[in-house]
């Protein structure tokens, strides 16, 4: 049976109305929190254990949602745990960490996860933001220049975590963008839509596609 209604386990406004956005035309997303446990390990195997725990909390069909953010220099480190380093060192630290380093380019990783019921195995879609890619004629050949995204001192309001030290493209960060410039690049769009094409098309069908 189709699903018509999704538990969405967040308590941040924001996220949701991004999520309602792209998804209400295919599904009604509900929104409730649970209180999951901390989880160490991989972008993918902490999204997937969030995702199981949450199904058990809930004993229903749940999506849940993880960021990471990843320093080129540092190896890709804060990486999952983004989040706490906020928390523990702000915005101005973060950018802080990169001092000293030549290297200041990063991947913006966003992952949801979703969870059929308790035992079931979640399923992932991932969208990452590392670099535009602009294409220009040159003698008849294809020039590809990558701009990756940079960390930069906070510019922008303070909506979404560490988006307002996120330089995309040499000019804005991501919170200096409006919804409608970050949807063509971000990765949280990128994953939404691979979620909104999987939901609309048969869930079954496209699960190998996504």
């Amino acid at each position: 049976m189709a699903l018509t209604i999704l538990d969405f386990i967040t308590g941040n406004k924001n996220k949701l109305a991004e999520v309602r956005s792209i998804l209400g035309d295919v599904i009604e997303v509900d929104s409730q929190t649970a209180d999951i446990p901390e989880i160490q390990g991989t972008i993918e195997e902490v999204a997937e254990e969030k995702a199981r725990w949450a199904a058990e909390v809930i004993n229903g069909p749940v999506l849940v949602e993880d960021s990471a953010l990843e320093f080129s220099a540092l190896n890709g480190l804060p990486g999952p745990y983004i989040k706490y380093f906020l928390n523990a060192l702000g915005l101005e630290g973060l950018n802080k960490m990169l001092d000293g380093f030549e290297d200041r380019t990063a991947e913006a990783v966003c992952t949801f996860a979703f969870c059929q019921g308790p035992g079931a195995k979640p399923i992932l879609f991932q969208g990452r933001t590392k670099a535009r890619i602009i294409r220009q004629c040159i003698l008849n050949s294809n020039l590809t220049v990558f701009i990756q995204g940079t960390i930069v001192r906070p510019r922008g309001p303070v909506n979404f975590g560490w988006d307002p030290i996120f330089e995309y493209d040499g000019k804005v960060t991501f919170a200096e963008m409006t919804q409608e410039e970050k949807n063509l690049v971000s990765h949280g769009h990128k994953a939404l839509v691979k979620l909104q094409k999987w939901l609309s098309h048969g869930q079954e069908q496209l699960v190998k596609d996504v």
